[in-house]
């Protein structure tokens, strides 16, 4: 099957590239191989400048790399600027701070040298999701590359374009052909891959079925995984939040990305007495999102992803209305041209409707009313997933209490929640386990060896 790049706006086909076959897959292994050899073997600071130049690449092609993300995959061109912007920080980030990160060890015993040393492990297979067709990609990439192992990039289907041009951008910083190769692989040949000898580990951002899957074949083949995917997560607001600041970064924190984004928050909980106050409130900016083309500065919210995305999430509202969930605004596709759904905001929602259990991957809010801030966090931890959350409280008890007890990978307090490369990002529960980003994650694919010298 070919993979077809269509713009969620115009419903255009833009590009189609065909998937590889045998020989084409055995060409682009034996080539990862081969670099593996060479890239572990460069020095961390030739390794540094290459990433530093990656970085100097996309920063100087900011415009056209937010471009193509837009017309792959809908996201705003503001956004998707801020998205190369901070894959580059990124790649610099990785570049200065990986010697630290890697250094050897020393742990006092009756040796006279003992301790550990972090060595790269070989070719990683990296399973790439397309709401944030560069960030997944780099994030993964910019650590690994620094630690001296090499990628194998199975990106998502929908967006050939990012993928190609990734590969390219690290090509031409001078990094050895095949340090990050893209493949145009089927999903039934992703077995084949994980099963080869030559490829080391594999990281997967998608949904909980693929990471189910992708799980399987990695324990079957003995090869170590991380797996990020998704989830529902909690805004909870508690008594001594700031509803004028609140309000206005839940509507960001809900529309971001097109409302496609796994850390986006998805469930906004509210005590009992500040229940009408944010309701009122949160209904009414989310009606003044401005919704349209994504390439024009004052919107906001571009399309979905596909027309296959926006049937999905229509499906979830209509059958949850049904159930007697409440709409205050949106609640149907916008008709006409591209893949658009409207700012939406659910309440009275039951528990076990669609709404309630499954992650709704668009610009639809569920808002859930709870006694007290241990009510509201019960209802926070009252999912299978666990990737993340944030706490609106001025109050330090408060705040205190959520970041004690909310069952969640990465939480903030008083801000959206990010991925950073500071800090560790993963998830518990079923949104997975193993973390990206920071020095655990440039650590996970790397061979803790332990050596005692006598």
């Amino acid at each position: 099957m070919p993979f077809i790049a269509v713009n969620p706006s115009s419903e255009e086909v833009i590009a189609r590239y065909e998937s590889l076959n045998e020989a084409g897959l055995e060409r682009a292994l034996d080539r990862a191989s081969r670099a593996y050899d060479t890239w572990r073997s460069a020095e961390l600071k030739d390794r540094a400048q290459r990433m530093v130049s990656a970085a100097e690449l996309l920063e100087s092609e900011i415009p056209v790399a937010a471009e193509l993300m837009t017309r792959e995959m809908g996201k705003t061109f503001a956004a998707a600027k801020g998205e190369a912007a901070k894959c580059a920080m990124t790649m610099r980030y990785f570049a200065e701070h990986a010697s630290v990160f890697l250094e050897t060890e020393y742990i006092a015993t009756n040796a006279s040298r003992s301790g550990v040393r972090y060595e790269p492990t070989g070719p990683l297979l990296a399973i790439m999701p397309w709401n944030f067709p560069f960030w997944q990609v780099v994030r993964f990439a910019a650590p690994n590359l620094m630690a001296g192992n090499v990628v194998l990039l199975k990106h998502a289907p929908n967006v050939p374009g990012c993928a190609l041009y990734l590969e390219d951008l690290f090509k031409r910083a001078g990094m050895p052909e095949g340090v990050l190769t893209n493949l145009f692989i089927e999903i039934d040949q992703v077995a084949a891959v994980i099963a080869d000898e030559r490829v080391h580990g594999v990281t997967v951002t998608g949904s909980e079925r693929a990471g189910r899957s992708i799980a399987e074949l990695a324990g079957k083949n003995l090869k170590k995984c991380v797996l990020e995917l998704g989830g529902s997560d909690p805004f909870v607001i508690a008594s001594s939040a700031d509803m004028d600041r609140t309000v206005p970064l839940a509507v960001t924190a809900r529309v971001q990305n097109n409302g496609q984004a796994c850390i986006a928050a998805k469930r906004f909980i509210v005590v009992e007495d500040r229940r009408e106050e944010f309701l009122e409130k949160f209904v009414r900016e989310m009606s003044a999102v401005p919704m349209g083309d994504p390439m024009t500065p004052s919107t906001v919210l571009g399309p979905l992803v596909s027309k296959a995305q926006l049937d999905i999430l229509d499906a979830q509202v209509a059958s949850s209305i049904d159930r007697g969930a409440v709409a205050h605004v949106g609640g149907t596709p916008h008709v006409g041209k591209g893949y658009f759904y409207p700012p939406t905001v659910l309440s009275d929602v039951p528990m076990d409707s669609r709404a309630g259990r499954e992650e709704l991957f668009g610009p639809v809010a569920v808002v859930y009313v709870a006694r007290d801030l241990d009510e509201a966090i019960d209802i926070a931890n009252d999912t299978p997933w666990g990737l993340a959350g944030s706490i609106w409280a001025n109050d330090k008890n408060e705040i205190d209490r959520a970041l004690d007890r909310l069952d969640v990978g990465v939480v903030f307090a008083n801000a959206i929640v990010a991925s950073m490369p500071e800090l560790p990002f993963g998830g518990t529960k079923h949104s997975g386990f193993g973390r990206e980003l920071s020095h655990q994650g440039i650590r996970e694919f790397t061979n803790a060896k332990a050596f005692y010298v006598a």
